[in-house]
């Protein structure tokens, strides 16, 4: 099943709450909500009271990145702040196994995410554990860059890898996907699609629309 996952980075925060209605109506299922630090990556962005304070505005899944050095510290906070599914980032931790199972203690689906460096064999210890794999296509920790080209063939690899653990986990990716880019990025076996700038720039609503129509 393929899934839509906004991310509201790329959102106008004066109407936050509007433009989540607008894309919660358009059809799209989860909403994607990046958490920065500025020591993981460049920029900070947002965090609990934000969560929180949107929780009241959908149901919607919230698929929560965590691009934050140390995720263990936070899981609980995230937890009680409205967070449906948490994915951290194998590089952030020295113990990726623990913080998987801290997720799921709490009920809550787990999700790993590896840079455009990281080869994919660093994650394959917990692939059996996890409920997601994010791929980023982009280096993570600013919104609206151009997708990294050899992502394609990384994601086929992962979908692979997936298959030979006899398993069906969602692989998300997140970075600059486009319409036009979308297709390829489909067929190289993502299920769950990150979507910011291409999604809030313009008309949202038809574009959530043009977005759900490509991923029947």
């Amino acid at each position: 099943m393929n899934i839509l996952s906004p991310s509201i980075l790329s959102a106008d925060f004066t109407i936050l709450g509007e433009e989540l209605r607008t894309i919660d109506e358009a059809g799209s299922e989860y909403i994607h909500i990046d958490v920065m630090d500025g020591i993981f990556v460049p920029s900070i962005s947002y965090g609990m009271p934000v969560i929180k304070s949107i929780r009241k505005a959908t149901k919607k899944v919230f698929d929560v990145h965590l691009m934050i050095t140390e995720p263990e510290r936070y899981i609980n906070e995230f937890v009680e702040s409205g967070a449906d599914i948490i994915t951290f980032h194998v590089e952030a931790t020295k113990d990726p196994g623990k913080v998987i199972d801290m997720i799921h203690e709490k009920g809550l689906k787990a999700g790993i995410s590896v840079k455009p460096k990281t080869p994919l064999e660093a994650i394959e210890p917990y692939l059996e554990k996890i409920d997601m794999l994010l791929i980023m296509s982009v280096e993570p920790g600013f919104g609206g860059q151009a997708y990294i080209e050899g992502s394609t063939e990384k994601i086929r690899a992962a979908r692979e890898m997936v298959k030979a653990h006899g398993l069906t986990t969602d692989i998300q990716v997140d970075g600059g996907i486009n319409l036009q880019n979308l297709p390829e990025v489909l067929e190289a076996g993502a299920n769950i699609i990150v979507a910011g700038s291409s999604v809030f720039k313009g008309d949202v609503k038809g574009n959530v629309e043009a977005f759900l129509e490509i991923m029947k």
